[in-house]
């Protein structure tokens, strides 16, 4: 058995960035986090043994002593309103790419451009993002529900439209929004396509791609409420037939493993090292067990 595993599987960046401070902000401070810091069970309940309280809301810090953490996904602009009206000591740590999408939708708004953005409309990233595109905008999935946001678009007498998208939306999916509105909207002086997937989630996309082509199985690993890890699956399943995704070593199917030569291993970018090396270490085991039986 062969086990290839994805150069890219793992924590991006900006999550590695926020997990390791806030760890070290909890050392020496009561940390509150609003929301879930990533989304991935294993980190939220590490961190809530290390005495991180994860809240829903900032209305729900009392002490003033404490410190409030931002997630990697970030929060919407009212948070950091409240923050600063009841003198709360913010620890930002958004994702220098959500940052960036949050000053395009800013700065477009207040052109007067209607906005786009591509995502989950209820994923936490994008609750922040709308947060600041003003009140004409619309969140779309696919080709479908940007017919009906042209509609709306239309509708609002506005000539200018700006297209963005959640850090971790399918590249294709956005191609493919992208060429749809260049084929419906001819003035394309005024349309702005700004592609914000982040250069992490296309690289890891792309070898997900490549990989589910070449094996017989392949491994997604990932929390079961990670955007970026139904992403992988998604594109895993259309390439490889036998594709699962797994949120712990658990949940392996063992008895299953020994009947493919070549398995892909991939994980998204909330996934701890720990969680892939231990999904690894156990298929080794596997392999080493069925070649002593040879």
């Amino acid at each position: 058995m062969e086990i290839i595993v994805g150069k890219t599987a793992g924590f991006c960046y900006g999550v590695k960035r926020a997990i390791d401070g806030v760890k070290e902000e909890s050392k020496d401070n009561k940390l509150f986090c609003i929301g879930e810091i990533v989304h991935n069970r294993q980190v939220i309940e590490d961190l809530q043994n290390k005495g991180v309280n994860f809240v829903d809301d900032i209305s729900k810090v009392h002490d003033a002593k404490s410190k409030v953490a931002i997630r990697a996904h970030g929060v919407k602009k009212e948070i950091y309103e409240m923050a600063n009206k009841n003198k709360i000591d913010i620890i930002d740590y958004t994702c220098p790419n959500v940052l960036r999408i949050h000053e395009i939708a800013k700065e477009y708004a207040e052109k007067g451009f209607y906005i786009i953005l591509c995502g989950k409309k209820e994923h936490p990233e994008n609750i922040g993002t709308i947060s600041y595109c003003g009140k004409n905008y619309s969140v779309i999935q696919d080709e479908e529900e940007l017919k009906e946001a042209l509609k709306r678009f239309e509708k609002t007498k506005i000539k200018k439209l700006l297209v963005i998208s959640q850090t971790t939306f399918s590249l294709k999916k956005f191609s493919l929004i992208e060429q749809a509105i260049k084929q419906e909207l001819k003035d394309e002086e005024n349309i702005i396509i700004k592609n914000t997937i982040c250069r992490a989630t296309e690289l890891r996309q792309k070898e997900t791609e490549e990989l589910s082509k070449k094996v017989d199985l392949m491994i997604i690993i990932g929390g079961k409420n990670s955007s970026n890890t139904i992403k992988l699956y998604e594109i895993a399943r259309k390439y490889c037939k036998n594709s699962i995704c797994i949120e712990t070593v658990e949940e392996l199917p063992i008895e299953k493993i020994s009947e493919y030569e070549k398995i892909g291993v991939m994980a998204g970018a909330s996934t701890p090292k720990e969680s892939i090396d231990n999904v690894i270490e156990k298929l080794e085991k596997v392999n080493d067990n069925e070649c002593l039986k040879v």
